[in-house]
């Protein structure tokens, strides 16, 4: 018997009173026992707020990615253990994948994005800055800066690894410590997965705790600076949210009756229909269903419906229902008896409205465990249904229901009233463009597949870091993941207001009309540690002459009338004549502050906001003010530099500006 302890201000506390067993899907035998009403719910927030909190932001976005990569290495080397102790959960090797390599996997993302795309600071800049004045002498930018509170993560069941590693990836990079509290079923494997993860000793004291078993009254104490995030039924959503004191920022992710369209353009010959018979098939399955992104409504075209359960009953014939650790089983069983008892009752109501066509079987020595084979439901009219638009059997049940046309499918689907996910299986953009504009109102993702994209889609049911996971209405409306937006969720957008130069030191990014500090030596031949955001190159000037427009446009072809015809470029509402290319501009301005010589600048690697601010004349002159606008560390060797570009004529008149990037090395 294991005693599943909770990690609370720096200490682990054992299982004790109100303690509830966890049994072995597979057996039903009683391998665990988790809970403690004793602990100090109160406590353990403000040992984060005082603590952890702190700990996380005196680290800039780098170091918490780079911490973020450590724990990534560190439980991809020990993910075995994982493994071996997930099996007792009903999961099989294959799930192993969602949840436990998913959840590796994407930690991997967030370390990687928070490296890329995020500054070496402790501040996000959102957009450009403001001019407030005729000036620039006084303007406004907005930043993300971090709240000072906690991220409670109240998770389901049914990805004990993948649904933590999600929440707290971004909570994390944002600079906000974690408390966990698991679904007591699966909260043994939670548990594993935070002692390997302290011991890659690198999280902060305080950044990451776990509760196991209820939480009483602790989260009474939260306040507005602190975020909740869950992850489970509506009921039990609403009762945490009306439970929360005012201002405390809730996002649910919950119930959801995800949809599959099957196109009308596909034919039983086609590679589509294939596809969509495996997409069904694998959100049946996987899991043993048990996933808030599962397939639980299909919409067919209704000369497909007979072939398709035809399809699909012989696939899942196929399917070997048992213990999942044997290597022959194709589907473990549910989590729990508890978890069987609700899925049979939620099937009864499908039932009355929906026939049953496929019926799997369980075989071998399966009498004690949580097990259930899988069931196909088809819905003759799904018009006149309503058990069916409204009830989620959450386990490896699925319903057919035919479709008259596009509109009509697009209607079932949104009869969800709200879901993470539908799917498209078509080989037509028209039928896609029609499907995304008619269902996307009511679904966090929608997910189109075809024979083009079958061998790289991730599939129907599987969530992914770069994404938005979260839907509309049923689904809670929240939103989770989605790359850099899950950051902000845990960050406050606030704007500030200066002159340039308070705003280049708020947000360690340089401000166009700020101060710029002349480079005593050329800035290309200055080290990545070295170079100074404010740091500025101002180059001698060089006149642009008529031959040089000439000798551009036909050395590069492009000889568009406002280069080449003076009479055509004056009647040209933009142009007092002919002007030189914008290009050749360019390349000029490069010609200007490039130092040829081999040095740290490595390779250009593009640039950002070009803009051609006042036409260039044959006779005028133009210089440039090259400005360290921002840098950030990409590995141990280079770094990313970012140079702002200021490109003016002989009467200090801007004619061009914009952001050039290169690779410096350290």
């Amino acid at each position: 018997m294991q005693r599943i302890g909770s990690y609370a201000k720096g200490v682990w506390v054992a299982a004790g009173a109100g303690a509830r067993p966890i049994a072995d899907a597979a057996t039903g035998e009683v391998i665990a026992e988790a809970g403690n009403d004793t602990l100090d719910v109160a406590g353990i927030v403000a040992y984060a707020r005082e603590f952890g909190g702190p700990a996380l932001r005196k680290m800039d976005f780098h170091d918490r990615a780079r911490m973020l990569k450590a724990l990534a290495l560190h439980l991809n080397a020990h993910k075995q253990k994982l493994y071996d102790l997930s099996f007792t959960t009903g999961a099989t090797q294959r799930d192993h994948a969602f949840d436990i390599d998913g959840g590796i996997g994407t930690l991997f993302v967030f370390a990687s994005k928070g490296r890329r795309e995020m500054p070496e600071g402790h501040v996000l800049v959102d957009g450009a800055w403001e001019p407030l004045g005729k000036t620039g002498a006084f303007g406004g930018q907005h930043i993300y800066t971090p709240r000072l509170g906690v991220a409670f993560h109240i998770n389901a069941f049914n990805f004990p690894v993948w649904g933590m590693l999600e929440k707290i990836a971004p909570a994390f990079l944002a600079g906000v410590p974690s408390i966990v509290k698991p679904a007591t079923a699966t909260a043994h494997v939670t548990e594993l997965c935070v002692r390997l993860m302290l011991e890659a000793g690198v999280l902060p004291d305080g950044a990451l705790q776990l509760v196991t078993g209820g939480v009483g009254e602790g989260l009474s104490v939260l306040g507005p600076q602190d975020a909740v995030t869950f992850t489970g039924s509506a009921a039990t959503a609403a009762v945490v949210a009306d439970g929360l004191p005012r201002g405390v920022p809730f996002t649910a992710e919950q119930d959801s009756l995800n949809s599959s369209i099957l196109g009308p353009d596909v034919t039983v010959e086609s590679p589509e229909f294939e596809i969509a018979a495996r997409e069904i098939l694998r959100e049946m399955t996987t899991k043993a269903g048990q996933k808030c992104t599962a397939i639980r409504r299909v919409m067919v075209p209704q000369p497909l419906l007979q072939p398709l359960v035809d399809r699909l009953s012989s696939q899942l014939s196929k399917v070997v229902v048992g213990d999942p650790r044997d290597r022959e089983t194709n589907m473990g069983p549910l989590v729990s008896m508890s978890q069987q008892q609700d899925v049979r009752e939620k099937m009864a109501r499908i039932n009355r409205e929906a026939e049953l066509v496929f019926e799997g079987e369980i075989g071998g020595d399966t009498e004690n465990g949580a097990y259930l084979c899988p069931m196909l439901f088809h819905c003759a009219d799904p018009d006149a249904a309503t058990l069916v638009h409204e009830t989620e059997a959450f386990g490896p049940v699925s319903t057919l229901m035919p479709y008259r046309d596009l509109g009509h499918a697009c209607a079932l689907a949104n009869r969800g009233e709200g879901s993470l996910v539908a799917s498209l299986i078509t080989h037509s953009g028209e039928v896609a463009r029609e499907v995304v504009t008619g269902v996307g109102a009511w679904h966090g993702r929608v997910y189109v597949n075809n024979r083009d994209s079958a061998k790289e889609a991730t599939g129907h049911g599987a969530p992914m870091p770069h994404l938005t996971h979260g839907g509309p209405g049923r689904a809670g409306g929240g939103e989770e993941l989605g790359g850099i937006r899950a950051v902000k969720h845990y960050m406050q957008r606030v704007a500030v207001q200066g002159s340039p130069d308070i705003l280049s030191a708020v947000t360690g990014r340089f401000v166009p009309g700020g101060t710029k500090h002349a480079a005593v030596e050329h800035p290309f031949q200055m080290r990545f540690g070295g170079l100074e955001v404010g740091r500025t190159l101002e180059t001698e000037a060089r006149e642009i002459k008529l031959d040089d427009i000439e000798h551009f446009a036909h050395f590069t072809g492009d000889t568009f009338y406002a280069h080449m015809d003076e009479d055509a470029a004056k009647r040209n509402p933009f142009f007092p004549g002919r002007v030189a290319h914008g290009y050749l501009i360019l390349s000029f301005a490069a010609g200007l502050f490039v130092e040829p010589n081999e040095g740290p600048v490595l390779a250009n690697t593009g640039l950002d906001s070009l803009r051609f601010l006042k036409p260039v004349s044959p006779g005028d002159s133009i210089r440039v003010h090259l400005t360290v606008m921002d840098k950030k560390s990409r590995n141990e060797e280079y770094g990313e530099v970012r140079w702002h570009a200021d490109v003016r004529n002989q009467d200090d008149e801007a004619v061009a500006e914009y952001e050039l990037l290169t690779m410096v090395a350290k």
